[in-house]
């Protein structure tokens, strides 16, 4: 396979760049324009070509292979993007430098290129591009055209050199995770059913007005931190903290630049969104601007999904491009409309598969709580066995409630949570109960499954230990191991904790804290705990979403499920096939009783 490394440079101006409008919009906006775009073949000279579209294409097509190469570029769902809509080009893969570099370094180095390139000492990105602003490809004097091809050059040759320079940090396996999460966007096939649409925008507007209403909340409530952070937990919601840089004490993080905070604006209870969106003054809440966006993709063509690798700390994928896929609404009087909106292209369908309490099911086994993985593997009620023990009846008896609590139990409980937070929890499903009683719920966890909470303590000691620059093992044998780099997981990629410290708290107690995109961030053996399950967790769902996507196209992933389309005729055999691939275990987690639930439809929402 050839690798083709390559960077477009295109039109834009004050009112029209990446700036305004997000990938979609741009590159499928009539104003959009190719100025050049450079290409270098393995390590030959790199080349520039500037033209028409319809030019550019046919000397694209004549000069390379495309069919048996690797493009590879730095955010490739731009690049690559440009390629199918615009030039109609398909690669054989794509990769991405950024990534890449996301999944190496976090935040620990930035993104950019410029500041790659610099951090790994490849050279200097140019500057020329300020000088292209507003100027169409036939506004160029030859002279500045010669200059922004050199300019171009220099940012593909540095794209190479950076390619080669990650390259050995990275398997095959997730290299092939990049390409699948690329061309969910660069090569959409789901369509919108835009009447449903339009009739859950309007539902949206008259329930926000009304909920604003019936929460009572005034201009003062919205803008008191701590009358806003007791609103949040009117419905459910522990409000978000994050240590004070100027005094190291823990506080609230509600402020507009608090990335917790943030993320409420895209909680799946709209009641959340719209006191959110309140508090920052905003006219329109997550739900509104997703519908409306929506209508606007649909307006434009098939529906890409664009998918960050590697957003989270854990691994896991997040949103991207102002379109979070991760996170469409569950709860709700409307929360399926979107969902529902979202179809299969005509004689197919769309399957889901979601993975039956993978993090419950690796947790359990990461710490060695055998009698609770032999559970899973017999696929007995664990939910129904943790009620046992709560309320202390036969399990024959448990009714429909007590068994909800036994779920929530078992998948709330598992990573050190305290009897204030799984009261919360519980509350914003409907079950109320009081202090007394949900400590005493999960102390009876804690001591039903004790490998558990030994599993947070090691981690504890483990946090202490990395904060020395000293390094131990925790966990299962041969699952992770702990260096300087962080903690190394099964793919190959560190789980890192940057300038990880103590510090004392506001009352005097030592805590551990790293740095994360939303500042210091408190760190403990619990929460230690949590990250590596759902990065070990993300790892197998990597790992099942390959074997997926070698017979049906992956259209989508949410934590711990995987979507994909199969014509119609073949829907229950190709469903067979998905479950058969999501209850693959990798070799590295032998023993882990994986399952999984699946469904088909036209629709989303159907599956």
């Amino acid at each position: 396979m050839n690798l083709l490394t390559l960077d477009f440079e295109t039109y834009y101006s004050a009112d029209f760049s990446l700036t305004k409008l997000t990938t979609e919009e741009y590159i499928r906006d009539p104003r959009f324009e190719i100025i050049g775009v450079a290409v270098k073949r393995g390590e030959e000279k790199t080349r520039f070509f500037s033209g028409t579209h319809e030019a550019l294409r046919s000397k694209l097509v004549a000069e390379y292979d495309w069919a048996d190469s690797m493009v590879v570029a730095h955010n490739a769902m731009f690049d690559a993007a440009i390629l199918n809509w615009v030039l109609d080009i398909r690669p054989k893969a794509i990769a991405d430098t950024l990534s890449m570099a996301r999944a190496i370094h976090g935040i620990e180095v930035g993104n950019s290129l410029a500041k790659l390139s610099a951090y790994y000492e490849l050279g200097e990105k140019g500057t020329e591009v300020v000088n292209a602003k507003g100027l169409r490809r036939d506004d160029f004097p030859v002279e500045q055209l010669k200059a922004y091809a050199r300019y171009c050059v220099q940012d593909v040759d540095l794209t190479y050199q950076l390619f080669l320079t990650l390259l050995p940090n990275f398997k095959k396996s997730e290299l092939r995770l990049i390409d699948t999460t690329i061309r969910m966007f660069t090569e959409p096939v789901l369509e919108l059913d835009t009447s449903l649409v339009t009739e859950h925008l309007a539902n949206v507007r008259e329930r926000k007005a009304k909920l604003l209403e019936d929460a009572g909340a005034t201009r003062d409530d919205l803008m008191s931190n701590p009358k806003f952070a007791e609103l949040l937990r009117n419905f459910g919601v522990e409000p978000p903290t994050k240590i004070s840089p100027t005094t190291g004490k823990e506080t609230l993080a509600l402020a507009k630049n608090d990335e917790e905070f943030k993320a409420l604006a895209e909680h799946p209870d709209d009641r959340v969104q719209a006191l959110v969106a309140a508090r920052l003054g905003n006219k329109t809440t997550l739900e509104e601007t997703r519908a409306e966006r929506f209508l606007g993709i649909a307006s434009r063509g098939l529906i890409p999904v664009p998918l960050s690798y590697y957003a989270a700390h854990t691994g896991r994928w997040g949103g991207a491009d102002k379109l979070n896929f991760q996170n469409l609404p569950s709860r709700g009087e409307n929360a399926n409309k979107l969902k529902l909106s979202i179809l299969a292209p005509k004689g197919h369908v769309i399957i889901d598969s979601d993975s039956s309490q993978i993090e419950a099911r690796v947790l359990a086994w990461f710490a060695g709580q055998d009698d609770l993985v032999d559970a899973f593997a017999a696929q007995e009620d664990v939910y129904k066995k943790m009620a046992s023990a709560i309320y202390g009846k036969d399990e024959a008896d448990i009714d429909t409630g007590e068994r909800f609590v036994g779920k929530t139990t078992i998948l709330g409980s598992g990573y050190g949570m305290g009897a204030a937070k799984f009261q919360a929890q519980l509350k914003m499903f409907g079950v109320g109960i009081d202090a007394d009683e949900a400590q005493r719920i999960v102390d009876v966890y804690r001591s039903t499954y004790p490998k558990i909470p030994e599993l947070w303590w090691a981690g504890s000691s483990l946090i202490e230990s990395m904060s020395k620059k000293k390094y131990k093992k925790w966990g299962r044998d041969g699952v992770i191991s702990v260096d300087a780099g962080g903690i190394l997981l099964p793919n190959g990629l560190y789980q890192r904790y940057p300038e990880l410290k103590r510090m004392k708290d506001d009352k005097g107690k030592i805590q551990y804290v790293y740095k994360s995109r939303r500042g210091f961030t408190k760190i403990y053996g619990g929460k230690l705990t949590e990250n590596i399950c759902q990065a070990l967790a993300r790892c197998i769902i990597g790992e099942q979403m390959l074997r997926i996507s070698k017979r049906y196209k992956v259209v989508l992933t949410v934590h711990d499920a995987v979507a994909c389309i199969a014509p119609e005729a073949q829907a229950e055999e190709a469903m067979a096939y998905v479950m058969e691939c999501m209850r693959y275990v990798p070799d590295w987690a032998e023993g882990i009783p994986l399952n999984c639930e699946a469904g088909y439809g036209r629709s989303y929402g159907d599956c």
